[in-house]
């Protein structure tokens, strides 16, 4: 039920109830420290009652004892038992009558009234007197009946008043989160407006700073895919364009044969691109999502793999007469522990695309090089080619998504620019880098893997 209300309830419910136990403890405190007092100050009384008795049977142990009018409550036993005087309500007095003469106090109480019984002994030059004296605790009782009922009107009256302090406290603590709740209603994906961070740090600047912050990583994700997709629809429509004109040119083919076969191998080159574009699209959505548990493997299946990749890369470059060479340098003797956070899948995935990039566009009869490295902590993947290399200010944007080179890199390829975004995602799904650089006749790929 507690959790349907609003925090401001909640807070002020639990701060009275934390108060009334306070205050309750305090009152019971306060209460037996005052019974505790007022017992003592009756027992005083009544000690101070019996004082002019025991001055007198020292002063004539054998002689009768005064009352002389007093009105007090006491016994006088002499020495030999006998009862000298007896004042003591009837109650009391079967409590003393028997009880031998000592120093000593207690309470006693009938038909609901309490009294506080002292008792003294004094030595005489004929023996022992016992002495008791009784004060009743009815006034006492009754003032501390008053001061209960006061204990507890003042309770409710400062439970009350420490409620409503603690409304206008949660009131006032709670103002900035309402203040940011009602800003935040009025932010947008697209405004560059953030929440208001206060001065003070505390708790609540620092919730404004980490929703701003986060705010700030929902509106670049949500701008990225934004992008994504405007440039996906882009790059879909000229293939897509293109195979529709194709199809339509077959359609006008039909009783030419050899004019039919050559529209139809143009439309699988298209599908064939739309395919690519999709898995690609796919796979950097996988990685982003990190979705799919890495198989760790060793440098020896790496190396398997990029013989795979090699061999592909040859009949890819078969068309301009490429050269696909490699070199592969492994510790010795080999540790079988080492395990790289990449799988086979994804190194081979990564190392296609580099090599395929590289032969597409070399001049006929240029080269391509892979050397795969293990090196103290990690393994690295250089890959080199003999083509006209990149221009030095689209380097740092090579790896953004749907981005291309000048024409010199890619008037050949037709790429869609996923390539190299897919090989960063690999890499730094598996905590690696990945680095262009022109080397003057070509360029430069060096991916790094970390051993795990």
């Amino acid at each position: 039920m507690l959790g349907r209300l609003t925090i401001r309830a909640r807070i002020t419910i639990g701060s009275v109830l934390v108060a009334a136990v306070i205050f309750a403890i305090a009152m019971m405190a306060a209460h037996a420290q005052v019974v505790s007092i007022l017992l003592a100050a009756d027992a005083t009384l009544a000690r101070a009652d019996l004082d002019s008795y025991a001055l007198e049977v020292v002063a004539n142990p054998s002689g009768l004892v005064d009352d002389s009018g007093k009105g007090l409550l006491v016994s006088i036993r002499d020495p030999s038992g006998q009862v000298k005087l007896d004042t003591l309500p009837r109650h009391i007095h079967r409590v003393v009558e028997h009880r031998a003469g000592r120093n000593e106090t207690f309470s006693s109480g009938e038909d609901g009234t309490a009294f506080v019984v002292v008792g003294r002994l004094v030595k005489t030059t004929t023996g022992e007197w016992s002495l008791w004296a009784a004060r009743s605790t009815a006034s006492s009782l009754l003032a501390m009946r008053s001061l209960d009922i006061a204990f507890v009107l003042g309770g409710i009256v400062l439970l009350v008043a420490f409620g409503f302090a603690s409304w206008l406290l949660a009131s006032a603590a709670l103002g900035p989160v309402r203040r940011m709740r009602q800003r935040a209603e009025s932010l947008g994906m697209d405004s560059t407006s953030v929440l208001p961070v206060a001065r003070a740090q505390d708790e609540l600047s620092e919730l404004a700073t980490t929703l701003n912050d986060f705010l700030g990583r929902v509106r670049a994700s949500s701008a990225r895919e934004k992008q994504v997709v405007s440039d996906a629809a882009h790059e879909l429509r000229t293939p897509l364009s293109a195979l529709k004109t194709q199809l339509e040119l077959a359609h006008d083919d039909f009783d030419d044969a050899a004019a039919l076969a050559a529209q139809v191998i143009a439309a699988e080159r298209s599908v064939a691109r739309l395919s690519s574009l999709a898995t690609n699209l796919l796979e950097l959505s996988r990685l982003d999502a990190q979705a799919v548990r890495v198989r760790p493997c060793s440098a020896e299946d790496l190396v398997s793999e990029l013989m795979g990749c090699i061999d592909r890369a040859r009949l890819i470059g078969l068309a301009n007469d490429a050269e696909v060479g490699f070199t592969v340098s492994l510790v010795s003797p080999v540790d079988d522990r080492a395990r790289f956070a990449i799988s086979a899948e994804n190194f081979a995935r990564l190392a296609d695309n580099l090599l395929a990039n590289s032969v597409a566009v070399i001049s006929p009869g240029g080269s391509v090089d892979a050397d795969l490295t293990e090196e103290p902590g990690k393994i690295v993947l250089r890959v080199t080619d003999s083509g006209p290399g990149m221009d030095e200010t689209f380097l740092p944007h090579a790896f953004d998504r749907f981005s291309r080179a000048d024409d010199s890199r890619t008037a050949s390829t037709g790429g869609s620019g996923l390539g190299l975004a897919l090989v960063r995602a690999i890499a730094t799904a598996a905590n690696g880098t990945v680095h262009l650089q022109n080397t003057g006749g070509g360029l430069l790929a060096t991916v790094s893997i970390p051993k795990m």
